[in-house]
C-alpha cells in the first residue's frame, strides 16, 4: 500500500486568534534549524519505522505540507525538504502533491519552486472573503489578494485548488457568509473545505469566548445555532453547483477529492515529519493492528530532539477507529466490510449504537452502508463519542 507523506511547517506570518495548531510566528533564524531536522528526520525515517515497530512502504502517492504556513519558508529551503524527500522515498508520478499557502505568500521564487518540487495541488487559507472578517481574526491578506494568486496559480499550471472556509468568524451574518459562498464558487475552485468556528482554550478567541470577553472581536462572534445555520446553507450551496460534500468539512468536484486527507479517513499508512507530526503504520506484529507515533508539539522539544511519542493500536482499538473515521465520509462505512476484517463478533456493541442512531435521526442506513445524516453531522463529536469502545494496548 503507498504511503502518505505529512510534513509540518510550524511557521506563520502572524497568529490568527482562532488557530489551535502548534504554529507560530518565529525569527526566520529558527527555519534553517527546523529544515535540517526534518531532513535528518526523513533520512533516518526507516530505523524509526523499525523502532516503532511499523512496516514502512518507499512507494508514496500523497504528500501534504501542512503549518503553519510552509510558504514562509525560503524557496531553496522547500527544495531541500522535497530533494531529500525525493531521496529516500519513490515517488509516484502521479502522487497528489499539496501544499497549504497563505493568501499574499506565493512570491514569483515560490512559485518557481513549487513547479520544481511537483506541487500539483494548493490549499489556500481564506477563510473570508470579507476583508473585515479576515482582518478581524489576524488575516493579513484582502479579498483580491485571494484572486490575484488564484490567477497566478492557474497561470503555473496549478489547477487543483483547494479555499478554506470558517463559519462563525467575528462580525460575519448570514449576508456576509452568503458573500463569501458566492466569491468562493465564482473562482472556480475545485475544492472547499468549510469548518465552524471551534470555541476551546487552545485558541486565543476560544478562551475570550469562554470567559465571555471582548478581546479579539468576541463579542461579535455568532452564536452556536447560527453557526450551524451557515455550516448547512453551504453544504446545501455548494451541493447545488456540483461541488458534493465527500465528508463533513470538505466538498470537491467529482475525481477531486483530497486524496491525501482520505488516508486519515480510510486508515492508510502515512509518516509525518515534523513538529507534531502524527505517523500510523501498518504493525510488524501479528497481535497489533497498527502503530501510531508523534513526536512533540513543542517547536523547542523538537529540534532538541525528544522522543516520540508511540501507541500501539489494537485490532479492537483498530474497529473503534474504523468506526468513527469512516463515519466522516459522506458515504458512510460498510458493516459488512468490517465484518469481513473484524469479525461478527467484534461488532455488537456497534450495531447496536447504529440502531439507537437510526431511531434518533443522527444516522441512516441503507442495505448495509451506515452514514450519518445531515443533522448527525452536525453532532458527530457525540456520535462518535458512542463509538470509542475498545482499549488500546500500552505503550
Amino acid at each position: 500500500m503507498p504511503l502518505g507523506i505529512y510534513i509540518s511547517v510550524p511557521f506563520c506570518r502572524t497568529k490568527c486568534s482562532f488557530c489551535n495548531f502548534s504554529s507560530d510566528v518565529f525569527s526566520r533564524a529558527v527555519f534553517e534549524c527546523y529544515v535540517d531536522r526534518v531532513c535528518a528526520d526523513i533520512e533516518n525515517s526507516p530505523h524509526v519505522a523499525a523502532e516503532m515497530g511499523g512496516r514502512l512502504e518507499r512507494a508514496v502517492d500523497s504528500i501534504y505540507l501542512g503549518g503553519g504556513t510552509p510558504t514562509v519558508l525560503e524557496a531553496a529551503q522547500l527544495d531541500r525538504l522535497f530533494g531529500t524527500l525525493r531521496s529516500r522515498f519513490e515517488v509516484r508520478p502521479e502522487a497528489e502533491v499539496t501544499i497549504e499557502c497563505a493568501p499574499g505568500t506565493l512570491t514569483s521564487a515560490m512559485l518557481d519552486s513549487l513547479l520544481r518540487c511537483g506541487v500539483n495541488r494548493v490549499s489556500l487559507g481564506v477563510q473570508s472573503f470579507v476583508d473585515q472578517e479576515a482582518a478581524a481574526v489576524g488575516r493579513l491578506h484582502k479579498r483580491a489578494t485571494v484572486l490575484e494568486d488564484i490567477v497566478r496559480l492557474r497561470a503555473a499550471g496549478i489547477m487543483n485548488i483547494n479555499i478554506d472556509l470558517i463559519a462563525g468568524l467575528p462580525h460575519q451574518t448570514a449576508d456576509s457568509w452568503e458573500f463569501s459562498l458566492a466569491e468562493t464558487i465564482a473562482t472556480g475552485a475545485p475544492h472547499i473545505s468549510v469548518y465552524m468556528l471551534e470555541v476551546d482554550e487552545d485558541s486565543r478567541l476560544g478562551r475570550e469566548l469562554l470567559a465571555g470577553g471582548t478581546r479579539y472581536h468576541a463579542h461579535f462572534v455568532p452564536d452556536q445555532e447560527a453557526i450551524a445555520d451557515l455550516y448547512l446553507a453551504a453544504s446545501e450551496w455548494l451541493s447545488s453547483v456540483g461541488i458534493a460534500q465527500y465528508e463533513i468539512s470538505n466538498f470537491a468536484r467529482e475525481g477531486l477529492e483530497s486524496r491525501h486527507n482520505l488516508k486519515y479517513w480510510t486508515r492508510l499508512p502515512y509518516f509525518g515529519f515534523g513538529v507534531d507530526a502524527h505517523s500510523m503504520l501498518a504493525s510488524a506484529a501479528p497481535d497489533i493492528d497498527a502503530v501510531r507515533f508523534a513526536p512533540p508539539d513543542s517547536l523547542e522539544q523538537y529540534i532538541g530532539g525528544t522522543s516520540l511519542q508511540r501507541d500501539a493500536v489494537s485490532h479492537r482499538a483498530a474497529l473503534e477507529e474504523s468506526l468513527f473515521l469512516g463515519l466522516r465520509l459522506t458515504r458512510g462505512i460498510s458493516l459488512r466490510d468490517l465484518v469481513a476484517k473484524f469479525g461478527e463478533e467484534a461488532l455488537a456493541d456497534a450495531r447496536t449504537t447504529v440502531v439507537e442512531f437510526v431511531k434518533a435521526g443522527l444516522m441512516e442506513r441503507r442495505d448495509d452502508c451506515v452514514r450519518l445524516t445531515a443533522r448527525g453531522r452536525l453532532l458527530s463529536n457525540e456520535v462518535f463519542e458512542r463509538f470509542i469502545f475498545a482499549d488500546k494496548i500500552a505503550r
